[in-house]
């Protein structure tokens, strides 16, 4: 297809092309050919010619399309290179054609005409093209043409008011400017638009007002609505429309909802346009008039047409909404708003014969309700602070209001949004209080009587006793992102805000839970009695469907209640401990006695009619009061306190009565849940609790027997994990509140010596084997993993803990380093030996010595060849890759050490990352060893900073800081290099990670002042970082570049403006001396952080919008 050929032989070849590119049979080969063509012809000079012949004469939209695509490409690409005549024919022709054929064309080729003349204007208006707005505004006015108009201005809206990067920032200021001049014409034009359709099709003077009995309008409306003229307006019927004016109505809404996106609040937005959107979100609620129109019924308008113009008007007022600056002189407006969504509120939740508000909502459209429900969070959210303190503003009832949305939300991801609502009210209540004690108990009293409503209906909304159909729906087996599942996801929102108001009434709160808990307790402890004895085991004998579904839903809201009980744990302790202590001991008692019972009935292992039902029901439950009984560890350590020089009789009984309902639990054939509960349970009490008399339990003295004989190898791996975990700490923590002469430190150590004497006696046998079997590999990892856990749960702990615990070990240490040269090969065993020794040298090594530190640390450095590191990390997202993260997090602990003692090292460990490490990472992704190799740089030149700069602080003084000498000096410029390299990198994270540590050097040591960087490293640094801010390399990352920027250019701005800048600028391709120029002068010599900010962001705009320009201007355009 040649631009020779005339114009009816070129359209025919096109369509042809067109219908051929398009049809199912054509090969991918042959596209990419015609694609060329298509292209290359786009790119003749002139070609659009040729176009707005083919837009004149073709039915083919296709053809249309592409010849669009056309202009838009020469219009945003290309305009500074096109003659200004072409550029004058083009401007008159465009509209005309629009003009002419807009009704004939398919709307989305009307739309591409539309946005091919908003981007003219864009370019050219006010100067070269000065009516184009005017001509929007004219079209809108004309009633034949409003609608086409209305796609013009939300499209000038779209593209002028927050345009792409192919402007210059002059030039989408002044856009900004000329647009927000027009916004008081354009709302005046909108308004009267959407008034003068109400008016003609509303039926107020036909249609007599309400009686008051009708319950159009309820007793809230006169507290929400003071105006009666206001009232009087709303309660009347919504019109019908007809087909044309709801189109209209529809455009003028969104183009409302876009300009209310963009400009500011101010008195342009009118009381009157207000009032006119919120009559249009009556649509949304209400819809089932049946108005008459010119005498006849409209029947041809489907009414869910005409509920999207109440989506459209929700729109609009979330727009507003959710504007959190508000000028004091628009908080009147807000409250005009407030009042009038209220009132729709008041329509959706209102109760009639004929429909319950369940009902009326499950009619509404979803969107709807969703924007509804926007409105709302926003409210609370954003304004409800500005608000509430307004005496016109009836605060109680609209809670009221909002309690019947929320609990009459017809889905659960609804339901779950209104949730959300009441969590961010309870947070700003809560709040409140706290910082307004003295009149604490007026501010709740205010609201009491919502949270006791709302505490209610929530737990209600949580039990299968009341909402069984609704929560059977909740997906219980798929995992989400968060790891949970949608039931467990319902049921942790719903008991956050049962904490929430429990926080605010605590003693009502639990006098409500309470009894429901009970309740369901009674059903449990009473299953014993059900239980019989058969040939083949024991039976629950309970057989009957209904009995069955009864006790299903008994079981569940007993599951959930135990979880919501666990929840409130943390509001009976610190300064309440005393004035709720008989509330939480009640508790406590409740829990031990179900944990006790449901260990000696073993309901776990009893068969059921309903095994797949009734089994993990009445397991769960065994496990949630394991872990509602382990959530108030904290109380009994508050308890174990007050009593421990007093009666302690209490406090044993429930101690020991927990361990004799978990001790029985810790086996094999124990469902893993369970089993797992009751390992937690152990940990937190021997943790968190820490009573003295614990070792001597009798059923603590069976776990001891248990692990410490070869059957407990059975035990699942974590289960093992943790149980070993609980017994050290039983022999390892600080006993709570007693002198270190009460510790019993020495038989406490001969015990914790002899349980990992034996939990690593085949391990410790494997010293000076050179040549492991395969099925000993699980032993010694899993050795190595209850070992590591063992060291983890006390590296916080007093010095004492951890000598003992180093004691225990020291000879599975020495071990574990003999092996490893064995292991190196076995990725997954080194991983699980490096993770070892990295927690063993975070927590203990003080303890282990600085001689034997110094032999792990060499060994590691010897096993660890260039061959070997490269072979692991060419294992990419392996185990292989895994062990060198761990070596070099091993490396980090090395280097931050104070003092001298590993200074030895650091040659080596620098050497180490910079040229056997860093090579490998170069050129390749592998972020996470990337990662770590950055991080252990970090640390080396953080930790480490006077192994380059020694300067001491007098002499800093006496010299100055440009004078400072330096040593190592090629292993600090590889470094950086190392560094700046990275920057060119399209890794996000490395990258944010880098620029972070840079910006710590130099916070700390101010690397960007010291002598070295700044004179032959610094401008480098700037370069790399605009540039890739110029080639949006990291555009998530824009604040955090322009600020090192920032950071680097103060060390000396003298020379950034007069130096580097002109080299920056002349450096720069694809841009004349001109443009230059003017880059440069826009360039403020400004010396302030916001000042240069706003800079930098004009530069890099600008740069790319003339290099755009001129990289799309034909070649030879001489350029003025």
């Amino acid at each position: 297809m040649l631009i020779l050929a005339s114009e009816e032989a070129s359209l025919r070849a096109l369509e042809s092309l067109m219908t051929e590119f398009f049809h199912c049979c054509t090969t991918n080969e042959r596209k990419r050919e015609i694609e060329e063509l298509l292209n290359n012809f786009a790119q003749q000079i002139g070609a659009w010619r040729y176009c707005l012949y083919f837009l004149s004469n073709t039915r083919n939209e296709y053809v249309m399309m592409y010849s669009l695509t056309v202009f838009e490409n020469l219009v945003n690409k290309m305009w500074l290179g096109v003659p200004s005549q072409d550029r004058m024919e083009i401007r008159g022709c465009l509209p005309k054609l629009l003009l002419s054929e807009h009704k004939a064309l398919p709307y989305f080729i009307r739309n591409k005409l539309c946005k091919v003349i908003v981007d003219i204007g864009r370019q050219d208006w006010p100067m070269f093209y000065h009516d184009f707005f005017t001509n929007t505004l004219q079209l809108i006015q004309a009633p034949a043409m409003a609608p086409l108009g209305l796609v013009l201005l939300k499209t000038t809206s779209e593209e002028l008011a927050c345009p792409r990067e192919d402007l210059s920032v002059a030039r989408k200021e002044e856009l900004r400017k000329l647009l927000l001049e027009q916004v008081p014409t354009v709302l005046s034009l909108l308004t009267g638009i959407l008034q003068t359709i109400w008016d003609k099709h509303s039926v107020i003077a036909a249609t007599p007002p309400p009686s008051p009995t009708s319950g159009d309008t309820g007793e809230l409306l006169g507290s929400l609505l003071q105006e009666s003229y206001c009232t009087k307006q709303l309660s009347q019927p919504v019109p019908r429309l007809d087909q044309d004016s709801l189109q209209l109505c529809s455009l003028a809404l969104e183009c409302l909802a876009h300009l209310f996106s963009w400009i500011p609040l101010s008195a342009s937005i009118t009381p009157s346009l207000l009032a006119t959107i919120f009559h249009f979100a009556r649509f949304g609620c209400d819809f089932t008039s049946s108005a008459q129109v010119n005498g006849s019924s409209v029947r041809d308008v489907d009414p869910g047409d005409q509920a999207r113009l109440g989506v459209l008007a929700m729109t609009c007022v979330n727009e507003l909404m959710s504007k959190n600056c508000v000028p004091l002189d628009f908080e009147e407006y807000l409250l005009r708003m407030f009042q009038q969504t209220f009132f729709l509120l008041q329509k959706l939740t209102r109760e009639n014969n004929a429909h319950t508000v369940r009902s009326r909502l499950e009619e509404l459209d979803e969107s709807y309700v969703e924007k509804f429900t926007d409105f709302l969070r926003l409210f609370v959210s954003v304004h409800l602070r500005r608000i509430e303190s307004n005496t016109q503003f009836p605060i109680v009832e609209f809670l009221e209001l909002l309690f019947k949305y929320t609990f009459h939300q017809p889905t659960h991801e609804g339901y779950l949004s209104c949730l959300d609502i009441w969590t961010v009210f309870l947070d700003y209540l809560t709040t409140k209080i706290r910082s307004r004690l003295p009149d604490r108990e007026s501010v709740l009293n205010r609201y009491k009587d919502a949270l006791v409503l709302l505490l209610r209906e929530v737990l209600h909304r949580v039990q299968f006793r009341y909402s069984q159909a609704q929560l059977e729906e909740l997906d219980d087996e798929t995992l989400d992102d968060d790891q949970q599942t949608e039931w467990q996801r319902y049921l942790r929102q719903s008991l956050e805000v049962v904490a929430k108001v429990m926080e605010l009434l605590p003693s009502h709160a639990f006098s409500t839970l309470f009894p429901l808990l009970q309740e369901n307790l009674d059903v449990y402890l009473g299953l014993r009695q059900f239980i019989i004895t058969t040939g083949t085991g024991r039976r629950l004998n309970i057989t009957a469907e209904n009995d069955c579904r009864r006790l299903h839903c008994a079981l569940r809201d007993l599951s959930s209640l135990l979880q919501a009980v666990g929840r409130l744990a943390e509001y009976f302790i610190g300064d309440v401990f005393a004035t709720r202590f008989s509330d939480a001991l009640t508790v406590v008692e409740r829990l031990v006695e179900v944990t006790c019972y449901g260990s000696q009935v073993s309901l776990y292992d009893v068969e059921t009619a309903v095994p797949s039902v009734l089994k993990p029901d009445l397991i769960d439950v065994h496990a949630q009061a394991l872990a509602a009984f382990q959530a108030y560890c904290h109380w009994l350590a508050q308890f174990y306190s007050e009593v421990q020089r007093q009666n302690q009789s209490r406090f044993v009984s429930l101690i020991t009565s927990a361990m004799d309902a978990s001790a029985p639990l810790i086996s094999a054939k124990v469902p893993e849940k369970l089993l797992l509960s009751a390992c937690h349970l152990m940990v937190s009490v021997a943790t968190t609790v820490r009573p003295v008399f614990l070792v001597t339990i009798p059923a603590v003295q069976d776990i001891f027997d248990l692990v410490t004989v070869s059957h407990a190898r059975r035990l699942p791996q974590e289960a093992q994990v943790l149980v070993c975990r609980a017994l050290s700490n039983m022999l390892l923590l600080p006993w709570p509140n007693l002198p270190e002469s009460e510790q019993q430190w020495a038989t406490r150590s001969t015990n914790h010596a002899s349980l990992l004497a034996t939990l690593t006696r085949n391990y410790r046998l494997l010293r000076g084997t050179t040549n492991l079997q395969q099925r000993l590999k699980g032993d010694v990892q899993q050795t190595l993993r209850i070992l590591r856990d063992i060291v983890e749960s006390i590296s916080g702990e007093s010095t004492k803990s951890r000598q003992i615990c180093y004691q225990s070990l020291q000879e599975s240490v020495q071990v574990s380093l003999s092996l490893f040269p064995i292991f190196i090969h076995q990725s997954d065993v080194t991983d699980d030996m490096l993770s070892f020794f990295l927690t063993l040298i975070q927590g203990l090594r003080v303890q282990m010595g600085v001689p034997f530190t110094e032999q792990v640390i060499q060994t590691f450095l010897n096993m660890f060849t260039r061959e070997q590191l490269a072979a692991s990390i060419l294992q990419e997202g392996s185990a292989g890759g895994r062990v060198v993260e761990k070596f070099l997090k091993i490396l980090q602990v090395v280097v931050q050490e104070p003092g001298q003692a590993f200074k030895p090292f650091l040659p080596s460990i620098i050497c180490l990352c910079l040229e056997q490490v860093y090579p490998i990472v170069a050129e390749r992704s592998s972020p996470d060893v990337k990662a770590e190799m950055f991080e252990l740089l970090f640390q080396v030149l953080h930790h480490n900073w006077r192994h380059f700069f020694k300067t001491s602080v007098l002499a800093s003084v006496q010299r100055g800081v440009s004078e400072e000498p330096m040593e190592n000096e090629a292993q600090f410029i590889t470094a950086m290099q190392a560094f700046g390299q990275s920057f060119l990198q399209p890794d996000i994270h490395i990258f944010k990670q880098n620029l972070s540590y840079l910006e710590s050097l130099n916070s700390k040591h101010k690397l960007y002042h010291k002598k070295l960087f700044r004179t032959s490293m610094l401008f480098h640094f700037i370069n790399v970082l605009l540039q890739v801010l110029v080639h949006k390399g990291h555009d998530l990352l824009q604040d955090e570049i322009v600020l090192a920027v920032y950071n680097m250019a103060s060390v000396d701005f003298d020379s950034f403006y007069s130096a580097f800048m002109p080299e920056f600028l002349s450096s720069c391709q694809g841009v004349d001396a001109n443009q230059r120029s003017v880059l440069g002068r826009n360039f403020k010599l400004e010396r302030d952080l916001p000042s240069f900010t706003q800079s930098v962001h004009r530069l890099v705009n600008d740069l790319r919008y003339y290099r755009l320009c001129n990289g799309s201007l034909p070649p030879g355009t001489v350029k003025l």
